[in-house]
């Protein structure tokens, strides 16, 4: 399992199973499963809902690295 799989996974147990994450993230419950599956990895918008979802206990950046490129020329 990869690092990114296990953070999936978390954010699904701690929104309440995968149905609830796709509600709260307005996507599929394929693409959750996808997600902590790792077929592919979460979408900035996803991610940005993620952490709204989740009060900030799962930040943005650590769901979606690539915002990490966005986020770190704007605080320098």
């Amino acid at each position: 399992m990869s690092a990114m799989t296990g953070i999936y996974q978390d954010l699904v147990k701690s929104l309440g199973g995968q149905v609830a994450t796709a509600k709260a993230l307005k996507v599929s419950q394929s693409t959750i499963s996808g997600y902590t599956t790792g077929r592919w990895n979460m979408s900035e918008l996803a991610a940005l809902r993620a952490e709204k979802a989740t009060k900030g206990e799962f930040k943005a950046v650590e769901l979606c690295p690539s915002l990490k490129d966005l986020i770190d020329p704007l605080t320098a």
